[in-house]
């Protein structure tokens, strides 16, 4: 199939897909297990440090620790991405995707509005920094693993020559998330009414950047209106589809070498399917918009 048939009729597929009540029936999670890296086996917490350090990260994003949940899953599906979340070619494709995002025309937030919400000084640093993993995590993510979900649907095309990147900088590990049933009330509140706002945040999942924003409150009160624009589902529905259509183009030129897939392969499927379809591409937008909206350094 010639690449630009094959990525249009993905897309057209994703498309039908997503508006079917097929879809929605057979891929609500009402039951989302994850490990969390303090819970995380010897064996775990060493794909996870791997996962970091080869992704140039602080963490390991949400659909990594569902991953972990599932026996054998975890080791077989980053194993098989492995080698090209280390290319040089994810680099190139990354930048791509990212310009590739439709966003809405977003207000300018001033200086003086990240200082009212108690963000300057080594606050101001430390989500600057955080906002640049997530960027870096959910593009590598949705690039990957929509790639794997391909091959998993049938895709056969040779998996690509690729090249090494230079290895990444090593990075301080993020302090652990916190859990959402040990925030205070308000603050627990505001972070589920965030995830509400994304149609695949069902069945309890909520997306680790909104977790992250329990470290400052402020934010989770002012992101609706800074945000507003964005999450007007009309405008999330283009950001997503954007970066769907980007993530496919880029995936189709990255398809990965699989092992044989553990027998329980089928238990990652919804999660693949919702994350690469519907979460990450809500949230990679978040964060680039996130990130436009920081204050000049």
């Amino acid at each position: 199939m010639p690449l630009k048939v094959g990525i249009l009729l993905i897309c057209t597929e994703v498309s039908n897909t997503l508006s079917s009540a097929k879809f929605k029936h057979n891929h609500v999670m009402t039951n989302f297990p994850e490990i969390h890296p303090l819970n995380a086996s010897p064996e775990i917490a060493a794909i996870y440090a791997d996962i970091r350090a080869v992704s140039g990260l602080a963490m390991v994003n949400l659909i990594w620790r569902h991953f972990a949940a599932l026996p054998d899953v975890l080791e077989w599906a980053w194993a098989g991405v492995r080698p090209v979340v280390a290319s040089q070619q994810l680099v190139a494709a990354r930048k791509r995707l990212i310009e590739a995002i439709e966003l809405p025309a977003l207000p300018p937030v001033t200086a003086q509005a990240w200082h009212a919400a108690g963000l300057e000084g080594p606050d101001l640093v430390a989500l600057r920094a955080m906002m640049a993993d997530y960027v870096r995590g959910n593009s590598t993510n949705i690039i990957v693993l929509t790639a794997q979900r391909l091959r998993l649907d049938g895709y056969a095309q040779p998996a690509p020559a690729l090249s090494a990147a230079p290895i990444p900088a090593p990075l301080t590990q993020l302090a652990p998330l916190a859990r959402i049933d040990t925030l205070e009330v308000k603050i627990a509140s505001a972070i589920r009414a965030l995830a509400a706002r994304h149609e695949g945040a069902q069945g309890g999942i909520i997306p680790s950047l909104y977790l992250e924003l329990a470290r400052w409150p402020t934010l989770l009160a002012n992101f609706p209106a800074w945000l507003g624009a964005l999450y007007e589902p009309s405008a999330m529905k283009l950001a997503r589809e954007s970066t769907c259509r980007a993530a496919e183009t880029e995936a189709l030129a990255l398809l990965p070498t699989l092992a044989q897939a553990p027998d329980n392969v089928d238990q990652m499927r919804p999660a693949l399917e919702r994350f690469t379809r519907l979460i990450i591409p809500d949230l990679t937008p978040v964060c680039v918009a996130v990130q436009q909206l920081l204050p000049a350094r």
